[in-house]
This record gives structure tokens, sequence and C-alpha cells, in this order.
């Protein structure tokens, strides 16, 4: 039998709903009623007695007027109305307890938000949740989300409509901040300036994916000239955080249970409301603390709208030279949709943060965050809160002087070796805790291609060794594009320039971030077109050398660099002295000596077949350089033999200790020999 029912108002309309509810029922089983209120103190505008002198008898008055005798009403005052309506049922002995699911005035929406559902799960009676949001004018966070896998949409799902309207809309913005006048080249440096400080006035109120654009276009001084980046870098997002009751919301729609399930608390205030997600502290059930980052419940379709018009946009004007000459629209527009559609799927961000803890092993002075793999997904991602400092705030001593070369050779090693590296390692986001860097935000990672990888190698080699000519043969082999008729002597002209300027500096000095974007600088002014992996990996170092100067200003990158690569070379030895890597490299060798003898058995006739026949006269000149020619390479095959044969008798088990020996001996004093015959004047 239901003999006491309680119900929980604020005496707003909204609330009346579930009193009346409530009521319906104590009539029903001629049960008592009990109304009852809770009043947060922080709300309290004057005392509390003469508060509840304000607010008992309004309520006492309609308990009576619902149920007569039967009912009474309680005022109490709790920071937490859940807790309050829990606490009065079991003091009370409640049978039943009715609450809305709209809330209480007063109230911190996040709290309004989750009463109904910590009642629920804390009471020890039956619990009904009335629906009381059909009359609040509303609609939730859940309706106006898309219900699209992250990176499937495209512009041809939304309506013509839509996009026209946008389009107009576009338009006259670029029209008022003159940025139809961005191709006109005349004015010089001051007509850049002005044009660049027009194009990020409009791009700021065209609102989150054009802000976004600048972002993006303030990386990549490849694509748009030195004083729009310069300019775009100062772009902020300038984006309206989502109010707490969205956040809940969200957040439920993707853990599929009430969010007191997962979370005992979550703090109201964002730490960052970005373009596409905000990201806010909370402590789990456990009572570990995380960080929780939340998608916009609109970004996706905003962004997939302003992504199709761009497009659009970029094929209309790809074509037009004046401003090809400024700027390359359709490398940025790929560029963009590229970095937002992978930006929109936090699954992306957990497997680049899984991938950076692996890359980032063999550095016990560098971490990354722990994610919380059962509770993420596409919309929303949950990390292990790492409740750091910031490194400039890191205690002097070596474990911060380790931790600052770690850094810089890590960046090798992600940039060289890996290919996939953090793209925005800014002070920011890098924090100090128990002698460890933590690396934050994976939103932004680059990823370089082998050939590329390959050739910067070449490019830093080039560089140490101050080989302007070397440099140069680097870059053109880089380059996406060059120009056949570009002036060579002049390129490296401009090389040896900047090699003699940045060679003998201290890392408090150098940075080289700015060192290859300045090689990319010189490169455009030549027209030979650098990748854009590249382009983000020296804004990468750039960032990452300003961290490295504020834990170790005295460290020099070289150094480490020579130390990075001579650890590469002892661990490509160490890999190719593996017995199986020694078998399979035999018999790649054995094959292509037996294809070998079989050409030389065919063109000299020992074998059936087409013969090669060569009639030529030569001088005793000619003759003495063939000579000489095959003397070398005799002995840098004998040489390279030798070579190999050490490497297999060492990585023997079998082999006595003084065979290896035996071999490298006779392999340096080949080696001497090529050396003193390639010194040797020809005579």
């Amino acid at each position: 039998m239901v003999k006491r029912i309680l119900v929980a108002t604020d005496q707003t309309a909204t609330a009346s709903k579930a009193v009346q509810w409530a009521a319906d029922m104590a009539d029903r089983y001629a049960a008592e009623l009990l109304l009852l209120q809770v009043v947060p103190p922080e709300n309290l505008v004057g005392t509390s007695a003469d508060t509840a002198a304000a607010v008992a008898p309004a309520l006492s008055g309609l308990a009576r007027q619902l149920a007569g005798e039967r009912g009474t009403a309680r005022v109490v005052f709790d920071s937490d109305p859940s807790a309050a309506i829990v606490r009065i049922a079991a003091e009370a002995g409640v049978d039943v307890v009715v609450v809305g699911n709209v809330g209480m005035s007063g109230r911190q929406e996040f709290l309004l938000g989750s009463v109904p559902n910590r009642v629920s799960h804390n009471a020890r009676c039956t619990v009904i949740i009335v629906n009381t949001a059909a009359d609040a004018g509303g609609h939730s966070a859940t309706q106006s989300a898309s219900t699209l896998e992250p990176g499937t949409a495209t512009a041809d799902d939304l309506p013509a409509g839509r996009l026209l309207g946008r389009a107009a809309h576009i338009a006259r913005v670029f029209a008022r901040h003159g940025v139809r006048r961005i191709a006109d080249r005349r004015g010089g440096e001051d007509m850049q300036r002005t044009q660049a400080r027009q194009l990020r006035e409009a791009l700021e109120e065209l609102g989150p994916t054009f802000a976004k654009l600048g972002q993006i276009l303030s990386t990549r001084p490849d694509l748009v000239p030195a004083a729009f980046v310069e300019e775009l870098a100062t772009l902020q997002d300038r984006v309206k955080p989502l109010t707490e009751r969205e956040v809940v919301q969200l957040m439920e729609r993707e853990l599929h249970v009430p969010w007191e399930d997962v979370f005992s608390s979550i703090e109201p205030d964002p730490m960052a409301a970005g373009t596409i997600a905000q990201v806010h502290r909370a402590v789990l059930n456990t009572g570990e603390r995380v960080v929780v980052k939340v998608q916009r419940p609109n970004a996706e379709a905003q962004i997939i709208e302003d992504l199709g018009l761009l497009e659009m946009f970029g094929e209309k004007t790809a074509e037009r030279p004046g401003l090809r000459q400024v700027i390359d629209l359709p490398a940025i527009i790929e560029e963009l949709a590229r970095s937002l559609r992978r930006e929109l799927d936090f699954r992306i961000e957990a497997a680049n943060i899984d991938r950076m803890r692996d890359v980032l092993a063999p550095f016990p002075r560098l971490e990354v965050p722990t994610v919380r793999g059962d509770l993420s997904s596409a919309r929303l991602l949950v990390l292990d809160e790492i409740q750091g400092v910031p490194i400039r705030e890191a205690p002097p001593g070596l474990e911060r002087q380790e931790a600052a070369r770690q850094l810089l050779e890590a960046y090798y090693e992600q940039v060289l070796n890996r290919g996939f590296f953090h793209a925005d390692p800014h002070p920011g986001n890098l924090l100090w805790r128990d002698g460890v860097i933590y690396f934050l935000d994976f939103g932004m990672v680059g990823e370089m291609p082998a050939r590329v990888r390959e050739q910067l190698t070449l490019l830093l080699l080039a560089f140490w060794q101050e080989d302007a000519a070397f440099l140069g043969d680097v870059l053109i082999g880089l380059a996406d594009e060059y120009s056949s008729d570009m002036d060579m002597e002049a390129f490296q002209s401009d090389l040896t320039g900047i090699i003699d300027r940045y060679r003998h500096v201290s890392l408090e000095q150098l940075r080289l971030g700015p060192l290859l974007q300045e090689l990319t600088t010189i490169s455009v002014s030549h027209d030979i077109r650098l990748p854009a992996s590249l382009v983000l990996a020296g804004k990468a170092f750039g960032q990452m050398q300003l961290a490295t100067a504020e834990l170790d200003p005295t460290l020099d990158p070289f150094t480490v660099a020579g130390s990075f690569f001579v650890k590469r070379l002892l661990r490509g030895a160490r890999e190719r002295a593996n017995p199986r890597a020694l078998f399979a490299e035999g018999e790649k060798l054995r094959l292509r000596a037996t294809r070998l003898l079989e050409a030389l058995e065919s063109v000299t006739g020992a074998r059936p077949g087409p013969k090669l026949q060569l009639d030529f006269r030569g001088t005793d000149r000619l003759e003495a350089a063939i000579r000489r020619a095959g003397r070398r390479l005799t002995l840098a095959f004998s040489a390279g033999a030798a070579l190999i044969a050490t490497g297999i008798a060492a990585s023997s088990g079998h082999a006595a200790g003084w065979i290896p020996a035996l071999f490298g001996a006779m392999s340096g004093v080949l080696i001497l020999g090529v050396l003193l015959d390639l010194l040797r004047r020809p005579g």
C-alpha cells in the first residue's frame, strides 16, 4: 500500500505538473502528501529564517489545497537537492518520491539535470520521474545532435537552400571586410598586411569552421605570404560554451547511462571551449580524476556545410592566376577538410595517444595520459587528468636537463624514424609531473611518408656539415613541384647565407622550426614547393624548441642530433647483424650474384643467346683509366665481402674469436687501399 508520497517542487509552473501528478496519486490511494522545497544556501538573498518565512506559508497552503488534512509541507536548505530529497524521504518514511525531469529554479543547471537520476539511484523507495520538459519550451541536445557516424556526412546531404543561404552570408561578410581585393598585388607589404587583417576579421565573424581555416593557414607559410601567417596566428576561437545541461545530455547520449553511474562529480566551468569540443574536469565514481572532452552537438553538420561551400568555391577559383599567386586555395581547403574530419572523430585522437605512447617508450622522462577506452566514443573522450605544473615550473636539476634532452631526441625519433609526431607541442600542451613530461591534446598530429623522412635526414646532415650544394640537392629532391629553369647558383647562395647565420648559435638563440620555415620560404621564392608534412614538422619543431629552451637553454641541438644519428646507425647495425636478417641479405646477394654471372656468361658467349660486341679504339690514357677503375672496383668488392664475412662470423656462436677479427682486419686493409688509390694522382 502507498501511505505517504513526497513530491519535490520549487513552486514554478514547470514543477506544478509533477506536484499535480503526485496529488492525484495521493488522492487515489488516500495517502499523505508531503511537498518538499530545497533552497540552496548560496542563493539566499536574506537570512535563512526570512527565506523560510517567505516560502513555507505558500507551500503549506498549496499542500492543504491539494490534499486537505493529508497535506503537509517542508522547506530545507541544502546545496545538493538530490541528497536532501533522499534524506527527507528516509526520515519521513515515504513510500513514493515524485520528481520532475526539468529541475528546480535557482540551481546550477548541471545539478538540475542530475536531480532525478540521483534520486532514482539513491532513494530506498519507489521513485517516479514525471516528464515536465514538454512544457519547458525547449529542445534537448540529443534532438539537435547529428545522428550520422562522424566523418560520413557530406555537403550533398544538406538542403540546397541552406547551402545557398550560407553562401550568400559568406559573400556579404567577405565583401564587407574587403576580402574580395585579396588578389590585388599592388601596394607592397603594407597592402598585404591590410589584406591579412581584413581576412582575419572576416574569418572571426564567420564562425568556427572559418576560425579553424585561419588557424591552419597560420601554420602554412608555404601556402600564404608571411604577412598572412603573422596576422592569422592571432586568430582565436570565439565560441560560446555549451550550457551545463547540454554537456550532461551529450555525455549521457554517448555513455547510454545516467552520468551519475560513471561520475561522482563534474566541474561545471569548462577548462576549454573550442570550435569542435568542450573540455571539463571530472571525478569518476572510483575517485579517480579525469578530463572529459565532449563534441558540440551541431559541430559536424556546420563543418560539413561550410566545407562543401569552400570546396565549390575552390573549384571555381582554382584557375584564377591572380588569386593562385597569393593563396593556393584548393590545397588549403584539402588540408582543412582532412584536418577537420579527423578531429570530428575522437576515436582517432584516442588511437593517436596510444600510438604516441609506443613511440615514447624508449624515453622514460616522456609520457602521455591514459585513455579510458570503455568510457570513450566518437564524440566523447575520457582521459586521466595529469595533475602537473607547466614545464617552466619544473624544479631545476638533473631530471629537468634529462627531460629536455629526451624531449628533443624524441622529436627526431617521431619525425625521422616513426613518421608520426605531435604537431602542436607548445609549452601549454606539456605538463611536468614527478620528473616526467606529459604530452596533452592529440587533436593535431602529423604523419611523414618514408621518402620525406629519408630526405629530411639528409637535409639535417647537409646543414650539420655546412654543405649548401648538398642542401640544395636535398630540397629539390623533397619538392612536389619545382621549375626546371631555376637559378641554382642563386638558390645555393641563399642557402649558404642561412647556414652561416644558424650553425654556431646556442639552443636559446636557435629555433629549428623557424630554420625549417626559412628553408621553406627560400624554396618557395625559387618556385620550389615542399611537402605539407615538412612544413607542419617545421612548425612542430619550432614549438618543441621553445619548450626545450624553457627546460635547458644551454642544450646544443646539433649535439643531440649527432647523438641521435649515432644511435640510429648502431641500432641499424644491430638489426642487420641479426642472424635472420643476415640470412635474408645473404640470399638476396646470392640471387643478384647469380643473375650477374648469367648476364656475364651471355655477354661473353659462354651461354646461348645474343652476344654483346664492342669495337672501339682507345688511347693509352683511356686504357689506364679503365685499368684504374677496374682495380678500384676489385678492391671495393673485396672490402665489402670481407665486411659481410665479419658480420656473419661475429653473429655465429660456433666461429672462433680470431675469425671475425681476421676478416675485420682484412676489410680495413682493403678499405685503406681503396682510399689511397682514390687519393693518388692519375699517372
